[in-house]
């Protein structure tokens, strides 16, 4: 999703997460009604939003291993070097995250996206504060034909347009086109966003 500030991407993105109430209307998440069968979907959900959701002063490896309990991952400890060696932070596993650079936080809010194997990520503006390294690790994950689906929620158009099987442009609160990016070239696409937000 991509579309001007106020837009409304986050607000859509967070009422998908069940972490804010429609206002109006219906929406469904993998065939359940949000936010009354949220129970039901949440442990399906990977949510990395604008700030990491990490604990400061734990160790990367602690706070993994936090979430890692409170999802009931199988086989923790597995998971864990496995997810801190893919996000290039198998070496600082037992650093504490204050000790992090912003992208160091932020891919390791990208393990504990991953940490229970959902089947569904949202992502707002996921690579806001990444290196050019960390923002490949990030494209990885998110192409690695793992069959997961993905809304993820940036003002990166070209990014938007590489990653991702269809693009939605919102404006004023609305979907102002919602377009496969099979069906256009990276330069259309750039000029109806321009033409949208003007």
């Amino acid at each position: 999703m991509v579309g001007p500030n106020g837009a409304g991407k986050t607000t859509v993105l967070r009422m998908v997460a069940a972490l804010l109430r429609p206002d109006a209307g219906r929406l469904a998440v993998m065939g359940h009604a949000m936010p009354d069968e949220a129970p039901r979907v949440r442990g399906a959900i990977g949510y990395l939003g604008h700030q990491p959701m990490v604990y400061l002063d734990l160790t990367a490896w602690q706070n993994l291993e936090l979430f890692a309990d409170l999802y009931g991952v199988p086989r923790p400890r597995a998971r864990i070097e496995e997810l801190l060696d893919r996000v290039g932070l198998l070496a600082r596993s037992y650093d504490t995250v204050r000790t992090f650079s912003r992208g160091m936080a932020q891919r390791l809010a990208m393990a504990r996206m991953l940490l229970h194997e959902p089947t569904l990520l949202l992502l707002d503006e996921p690579h806001v504060g990444l290196d050019a390294p960390a923002a490949a690790h990030l494209d990885a994950l998110l192409t690695d034909g793992d069959g997961r689906s993905v809304l993820m929620v940036t003002h990166d158009l070209e990014r938007a347009a590489t990653l991702s099987d269809r693009v939605v442009v919102m404006r004023a609160g609305r979907v102002a086109l919602d377009v496969p990016t099979a069906e256009v070239t990276p330069g259309e696409l750039r000029r109806r966003y321009e033409e949208i937000v003007a």
